[in-house]
């Protein structure tokens, strides 16, 4: 592990006018939320009223392991993040294709980020197809119908951002799909 400089860590957002205050959250505090398989909340102790979130969280550290896996033929998903984390405006989802699998063609109202990690596929947008490999960052307009396929020989891996919570999915007639993990 590094040096680490300080045991003060500027978790706490900074609003305009107001002096730099940074909330402290101490390593062990750090060690024992990122290692246990239990979400822990952090929640800013500043004295500057300004600082405060007005008791909201300002920084969350969820082990993946706390999050319930959804798997539907040739996908496996997990919410990382959501609304229920408190966020309102980006979803984080983790999803694992297997070779062969493909997403429904659909599409969202919001933006969507999608980072291969592992793997390779195509994108296809309307009538426009793209092959993509690891180590791809992928971006979806709001309304562009899409469709996502695993065309390699191993698990595809991804994280999928959505700029809404909850993150809807809709057919391409518009009539909203029903997801297990809404």
């Amino acid at each position: 592990m590094g040096h680490l400089p300080s045991r003060r860590s500027s978790f706490a957002p900074l609003h305009a006018g107001s002096p730099r205050e940074p909330s402290v959250v101490s390593i062990s505090q750090w060690r024992e939320c990122h290692t246990s398989n239990v979400r822990r909340d952090f929640v800013s102790q500043s004295s500057n009223p300004n600082q405060r979130n007005k008791g909201k969280e300002t920084m969350s550290i969820i082990n993946h392991s706390s999050r319930q896996v959804y798997e539907l033929p040739g996908l496996k998903h997990q919410t990382l993040a959501s609304s229920a984390d408190q966020l309102e405006q980006l979803e984080v989802w983790m999803q694992t294709l297997e070779p062969g699998a493909e997403t429904p063609v659909h599409y969202h109202e919001c933006e969507e980020v999608i980072v291969i990690l592992r793997g390779a596929g195509r994108l296809s947008v309307g009538d426009d197809h793209t092959d993509f490999g690891p180590g791809t960052t992928l971006t979806v307009a709001p309304k562009a119908i899409h469709q996502l396929t695993n065309s390699g020989a191993e698990e595809m891996f991804l994280i999928a951002v959505l700029s809404e919570t909850p993150g809807r999915v809709f057919a391409p007639d518009g009539s909203p799909m029903p997801l297990p993990w809404s």
